[in-house]
């Protein structure tokens, strides 16, 4: 990739300081293996095998939280991955992690602790400001290079993203090259025939500021979830409310009226909206009901219906990319996941550019038996999604920038 070095482009015999997203959920005190596992190990593997010395940093859960615990258990899961052991050392830059640091032999590879366990790390600042933090000032010194693959968190300016970059030559592992090559598509790539994006989600601000900023580079949106049913309300009918106990329409109306009401004002015939929804039924089951016989929203609407999948899927079958960002339903639920999983399908079976974005949606692959192949890019970036795809630049790859250029 041009746009700046990776690690193809490293000095041989390198000590490297790796930057992975490694955050996962935990249960019962554990980190769950999932699919960032798996992508970082090839970035990993592949500095091990060329002989570099690799100590990586990541981070889990925020203080106060839940699931803010140690790394220790995640470095097992890596080793798995990465098919060699993965040394963890309970500390990040005392003296405990620079004695494991210089004492890394080529080939080797050490996890230090959890990076949010730093005070110098979250607070957002300049690169600057987190190149001059102690964290930064006491590992830089102990390296060579600094390689960042933590493209999910590209749009944060921590010190571990944006610190060492100022401080050491910088580089592109192989997660943040690909993330970066996919998620820019939309905004870099001419296609030959229709753009289509699907647009759902619990996050409606997130995806309707998506659909205003990219205008006319998609042909067609084809909407669910909480962003389909707040375009329903702006159409004149009666959902996208809360229902007691709900606080996910009302608020979101509130803040994205102006916006949603000027879209489909605008570019209301690039707007496809659910013509049935799916909600559960007195006795537990699914049922559907056209939107043009809703009077009042009286259900939960956890999917769009089956004739609104029919509805979608001729246009997803004649475009030549399909970029994904939320799901159409609670898929999570077998019962509900009749629109995510088929519009999934019908992209998986066309020959189109395709992008499916968000670590939530990309789970319904794995779940119902989908070919991840089958797919051009499968995203595990949540926010960095969405800033790539709204145009907003991503400080730790501006950094990675002009690295490349010479410039710090």
């Amino acid at each position: 990739m041009s746009t700046f070095q990776t690690i193809d482009d490293l000095p041989a015999d390198s000590r490297v300081l790796v930057r992975l997203d490694l955050n996962s959920p935990i249960e019962g005190g554990e980190p769950q293996d999932n699919r960032r596992f798996e992508r970082h190990a090839r970035t990993v593997r592949e500095l091990a095998d060329a002989g570099h010395r690799v100590v990586l940093l990541a981070h889990q859960g925020r203080p106060g939280r839940d699931d803010f615990t140690s790394l220790s258990g995640h470095a097992e899961i890596l080793a798995d991955h990465v098919g060699r052991e993965v040394e963890f050392v309970a500390d990040t830059y005392g003296e405990e992690a620079l004695a494991a640091i210089e004492a890394l032999e080529a080939g080797e590879v050490l996890l230090l602790e959890n990076t949010r366990m730093c005070e110098d790390e979250l607070p957002e600042a300049s690169p600057t400001e987190k190149a001059d933090t102690e964290f930064v000032r006491t590992l830089a010194p102990r390296f060579d290079a600094y390689v960042n693959d933590a493209y999910s968190a590209a749009h944060r300016k921590h010190a571990s993203l944006v610190g060492f970059p100022v401080a050491l030559p910088a580089y592109a592992g192989r997660v943040m090259a690909t993330e970066y090559e996919a998620n820019t598509a939309i905004a870099r790539r001419e296609f030959d025939g229709p753009v289509t994006m699907v647009v759902g989600g619990t996050k409606a601000t997130d995806v309707i500021g998506v659909m205003d900023a990219l205008g006319d580079r998609v042909d067609r949106f084809l909407l669910g979830g909480v962003a389909g049913e707040l375009f329903l309300r702006a159409a004149g009918h009666p959902v996208g409310r809360d229902l007691e106990g709900m606080d996910l329409f009302d608020e979101q109306w509130e803040a994205n009226r102006d916006t949603v009401e000027a879209i489909l004002e605008e570019r209301g015939d690039a707007i496809r909206l659910a013509s049935d929804l799916a909600y559960e039924d007195a006795d537990g089951d699914r049922a559907e009901v056209p939107v043009a016989d809703i009077d009042e929203k009286t259900d939960a609407y956890l999917d769009v219906g089956s004739d609104t999948v029919a509805d979608y899927d001729s246009p997803i079958r004649e475009s030549d990319a399909v970029f994904v960002k939320g799901a159409l339903g609670v898929f999570e639920d077998e019962r509900f996941a009749d629109g995510t999983v088929g519009v999934l399908e019908a992209i998986a079976e066309t020959d189109c550019f395709s992008v499916v974005g968000g670590g939530d949606t990309s789970r319904a692959i794995g779940m119902y038996g989908l070919d991840e192949d089958d797919f051009s890019h499968v995203s595990i970036a949540g926010g960095a999604y969405i800033r790539a795809l709204t145009g907003e630049p991503l400080p730790a790859i501006e950094l990675l920038r002009k690295a490349d250029d010479g410039g710090t």
